[in-house]
């Protein structure tokens, strides 16, 4: 065969792996790794959440003096494709009687030809705190007067709510206020009314919540954070209306936030932190990696975003309409950082 011909041979057969399911992403690589801010007025911050819209990027994260004081806030920025904006304060946990509490776990989610919501907890802990709901109809420049849900439900406790094709935005969420149980969370009406579906553990009891969602052949799967040192799932085969009972995947955790999403191609991509710990026990938040699986069930790390000592923790990740993967995450309880993976 003369060289030029092996050439194109060698370029169709490229060309056809890149097709296949499960191999698509393997080259990914990080393309671009940044900070979202750099000054603040706020010492610390954690949680972040992404969400894209017509007009830019949007991140959310709540700062303050620390973790669980009265003075923290919900904060955003926003990307137009000229760099963040600075943080802005959009809601706090202030009581119409004068009182006031901390804010924790931002959650954005855009309806696209509706409105971008941003659901957040207010309360003295999570196993006091209630769920509230704004919405802004201008890409999150302005918010309405915050709403808080019914009785009962959080809302998406970390990670993103996904759209199912029947309407229903599923939103996954947990309470920590008896002991920790993962609740999944249904709405038809942008917030107005709601259900629930409780997950409940297998044979082995598993302390777990914050649930994050994804899609494998007509099933809808949860992947969530435990305090028993690994990630837990469970699988519904109706639309969320039910739920297999939760069980140890092959996955580590060390009591740490996490997320996945489903990829346009059929894969899988998970971040979190791949440390185990005995049970009772929280380890270290770092490293934080991501992972590739093609079955939501078997996973290959394929890039390592942090690996010196630190915390690295509670990622956030969508794919935008043009194919780019986005994660944000706490970069030592001090900054946010924003990375885009791409081929």
């Amino acid at each position: 065969m003369m060289k030029k011909e092996l050439q194109i041979v060698n370029t169709l057969i490229l060309i056809f792996l890149s097709c296949l399911p499960g191999l698509a992403q393997q080259n990914l690589s990080v393309k671009k790794s940044e900070f979202v801010f750099e000054k603040a007025p706020f010492l610390s911050c954690h949680a972040s959440t992404i969400s894209e819209t017509s007009s830019s990027l949007v991140v959310a994260f709540f700062g303050g003096t620390n973790e669980g004081n009265q003075d923290v806030c919900i904060w955003m920025s926003t990307n137009n494709g000229s760099g963040w904006s600075a943080p802005k304060e959009v809601e706090n946990g202030k009581q119409p009687d004068g009182s006031r509490y901390p804010c924790w776990n931002p959650v954005l989610y855009n309806y696209g030809s509706g409105p971008l919501v941003l659901f957040y907890k207010v309360g003295p802990s999570p196993s006091k705190w209630w769920g509230m709901m704004s919405k802004s109809y201008d890409n999150g420049i302005t918010w309405s007067n915050p709403e808080k849900l019914p009785d009962g439900f959080m809302g998406p406790v970390k990670d993103k709510p996904v759209m199912l094709k029947n309407g229903v935005l599923l939103c996954p969420s947990s309470t920590e206020n008896n002991g920790w149980n993962v609740q999944m969370e249904m709405t038809s009406d942008t917030g107005r009314t709601w259900k629930k579906i409780l997950v409940v553990s297998g044979e082995k009891k598993l302390d777990a919540i914050q649930p994050s969602v994804v899609f494998q052949g007509g099933r809808t799967g949860i992947l969530c954070r435990t305090k028993e040192g690994c990630i837990a799932s469970s699988w519904s085969s109706d639309d969320g209306s039910s739920w297999s009972p939760l069980v140890p995947a092959s996955l580590p955790n060390p009591n740490s936030g996490i997320d996945a999403v489903t990829l346009k191609n059929g894969n899988h991509l998970l971040v979190y932190n791949p440390v185990s710990t005995v049970q009772g026990h929280n380890g270290p938040r770092t490293p934080l990696t991501v992972a590739l699986s093609s079955d939501g069930i078997n996973w290959q790390n394929i890039i390592t975003l942090e690996s010196e000592p630190g915390e690295y923790s509670y990622p956030a990740v969508i794919q935008t309409k043009d194919g780019k993967i986005h994660i944000t995450y706490t970069w030592k309880r001090k900054l946010i950082k924003h990375v885009v993976l791409g081929l």
